[in-house]
């Protein structure tokens, strides 16, 4: 196995810009572009490869034929186990997306896995974290209910119209990371550049759009009691995650759960990653870098990903000049 690179596939939403164009340098056309998925293997949602020998799979068809080399014995085993539905077996547990917030996305929330699983078709849970690569300084970023907001409040909330005021949110600064969990109510306001991780699903339950309508000059659908429903109303409000340093290393953790952990460096020397069996994903937030054993002749720049797979042992990665401002993201083998 080797360093993967794939193509994007771009999610043209009514709240997108022309910043994945213009500051990440995405081929997205002239149309604007709310999403760049980086790494999906979710239903048609396919990520290809772009260089090497597996130029041209797809990521179902590289997990199928090669799912412990890449995800690790362990990890495979687990997501190929009878018990999982048919259409989430053998899936890349992960999706890593950029995002630009040219207009507020929908108040939403997201199933956990046990609901998820009871859904038609069945999908996996949805728990994401975001790391803010730009923010205008009007920007807001809504994340939980205030301390207290019931069911019922919530509801008398969106009946009135007056769901704004029960969501807690905060004005976010570049680097700031967001954890996400399943269930909890949340927006990515206008004027944000965020890198998200998050399980692979598109599951989005809809509570509430700002009264804008989508392409078509109608409302887009809400879905209030789904949304009711995976509300973890005891969860309340959340804030930006506290970085903490791994002890004899130049990264700072900012989220660990038990579907993905999450790592940030700035790094000015060669470096060597990966190496203890774990699945990898790295997406450079600044500078640039080159990958020992990478296809691509061009080095990583803004924006740009890549994936790891468990069996290819430690990987060199070489900042450029200016070093490289770069997100480590492995998933637990257990």
């Amino acid at each position: 196995m080797y360093p993967l690179r794939f193509q994007p596939i771009f999610q043209r939403y009514v709240w997108g810009g022309h910043r994945l164009g213009e500051v990440f340098n995405k081929a997205i056309g002239e149309s604007s572009a709310a999403e760049s998925w980086e790494i999906v293997d979710h239903g048609d949602a396919q990520s290809v490869v772009r260089e090497g020998e597996f130029s041209g799979w797809t990521l179902s068809q590289l997990i199928g034929k090669f799912g412990a080399e890449i995800l690790s014995p362990e990890l495979f085993k687990t997501i190929t186990a009878e018990n999982i539905p048919d259409s989430l077996r053998a899936r890349f547990p992960l999706l890593l997306k950029f995002l630009d917030a040219n207009r507020n996305l929908s108040v939403q929330v997201h199933p956990d896995d046990r609901m998820g699983a009871s859904l038609t078709p069945p999908d996996l849970g949805k728990t994401e974290a975001w790391y803010v690569m730009h923010a205008e300084p009007e920007a807001k970023i809504f994340a939980g209910l205030k301390a207290g907001v019931s069911e019922h409040e919530f509801r008398m909330a969106i009946e009135n119209g007056d769901v704004e005021s029960k969501l807690h949110h905060f004005t976010p600064m570049k680097g700031d990371c967001v954890f996400i969990p399943a269930g909890t109510i949340h927006a990515i306001g206008a004027g944000l550049l965020i890198a998200e991780i998050q399980q692979a699903s598109n599951t989005t339950f809809r509570v509430y759009d700002w009264g804008r309508v989508g392409a078509d000059g109608q409302p887009r659908p809400l879905h209030i009691e789904r949304s009711i429903e995976a509300t973890d109303f005891a969860r309340g409000s959340i804030d930006p995650q506290v970085p903490v340093k791994i002890a004899g290393t130049p990264w700072d953790r900012l989220v660990a759960c038990e579907k993905f952990e999450m790592n940030r460096a700035f790094i000015d020397k060669p470096l060597t990653v990966g190496g203890d069996g774990r699945c990898r994903i790295l997406a450079v937030t600044g500078g640039s870098l080159e990958l020992s054993g990478d296809p691509c002749a061009a080095p990583l720049a803004l924006a740009d990903t890549v994936l790891l797979p468990a069996s290819l042992g430690a990987t060199t990665v070489r900042p450029g000049v200016d070093g490289v401002e770069l997100l480590e993201i492995s998933i637990p083998n257990s």
